[in-house]
């Protein structure tokens, strides 16, 4: 948000536009398929709720439909009724409407579907993992300890490491998670933060055009691939890591969640604040290429999500889409 509005300040509506898209995109895509790739590779399947999916499907159908309406509206419309601008403008209202609806939704109305728990599936072992009953078959067939010398069996245990990761899944499931700075401490951070990267935004946005004045790199592509994954890399990191350790929701909720974010609050919230600024070039009416490629994107998304599983093979797919 703040790198858009400083570039919108400047004028530079292509950047804008393109990074707000390519966000959406590298969420959907790049960092889902990574989390469904990395965190299927030992487990046959991961679960999530099924039914907060599918809420989010829904409102990311309906924001690419806000999109695409104003989209087709200036390439196909053969008549000039209603301006381009208007048209974006009345639609970035009810946008916004919507996500206010969504937040009151998830925090207030069902809250506790929210809150409900998936499955969890532990890991396949590792291929050097000792197997079932390895140490004590070996030591009966030494003439040691087992049936065939006298001595009383020794009964088959898992593997160690199995041991191990059990007792500390069942620790971790018993321990509460208690915070780890004072509220206040915390809105000082986000505060300091959130000013140095004001900053370094400002500075970002000056350097496009240093960087697509050769004519080597355009300025669709910075917006495009490279805002947006630099912009996102600790999110990016967070919800690959939460999906390795089987905590789908919160990697769901990372992934789609600031997807449905940016398609519901932050293109729209542009559109009001390019109205406000009189600048009637900051509208819904994308580029036609990157309407399609983000329509195809939540299609697929939709199909993956919609059964409330994942497995590797579907992050390789977005992944894959991606590139």
């Amino acid at each position: 948000m703040i790198v858009a509005i400083i570039a919108l300040a400047k004028n530079e509506v292509v950047v804008v536009q393109t990074s707000l898209i390519g966000s959406i995109l590298s969420n959907l895509l790049l960092v889902m398929g990574m989390c469904f790739f990395f965190g299927g590779l030992r487990r046959k399947e991961q679960f999530f709720n099924q039914t907060v999916a599918q809420t989010a499907a829904s409102l990311l159908a309906l924001a690419v439909g806000s999109v695409i309406i104003p989209t087709c509206f200036d390439l196909f419309s053969t008549t000039s009724i209603v301006p381009i601008a208007a048209l974006s403008r009345g639609t970035a209202v009810i946008l916004l409407f919507v996500y206010c609806g969504y937040l009151f939704f998830q925090l207030h109305t069902h809250e506790d579907m929210f809150a409900e728990e998936s499955q969890k599936v532990a890991m396949k072992p590792r291929k050097n993992a000792i197997p079932n009953g390895a140490i004590a078959k070996g030591l009966a067939k030494a003439g040691g300890i087992g049936a065939g010398a006298g001595r009383p069996y020794l009964p088959e245990r898992p593997p160690y490491d199995e041991l191990i990761r059990a007792d500390a899944y069942e620790a971790a499931e018993d321990e509460p998670e208690e915070p780890q700075l004072h509220i206040a401490v915390a809105w000082a951070t986000l505060a300091g933060a959130t000013a140095i990267i004001g900053l370094c935004a400002e500075f970002m946005v000056d350097g496009i055009s240093s960087i697509t004045a050769s004519g080597k790199v355009s300025v669709e592509f910075v917006g495009l691939i490279l805002l947006p994954i630099v912009g996102n890399a600790a999110e990016h990191a967070t919800a690959v890591t939460v999906a390795c350790k089987d905590k789908m929701d919160l990697a769901i909720g990372v992934a789609v969640g600031s997807s449905m974010q940016v398609s519901l609050f932050l293109i729209p919230l542009m559109v009001v604040i390019g109205w406000i600024m009189g600048n009637d070039n900051m509208t819904l009416d994308f580029d036609g290429f990157q309407v399609a490629v983000l329509f195809v994107a939540v299609l697929l998304v939709n199909y993956l999500i919609g059964d409330g599983k994942s497995n590797w093979l579907e992050g390789l797919l977005l992944q894959c889409l991606y590139l």
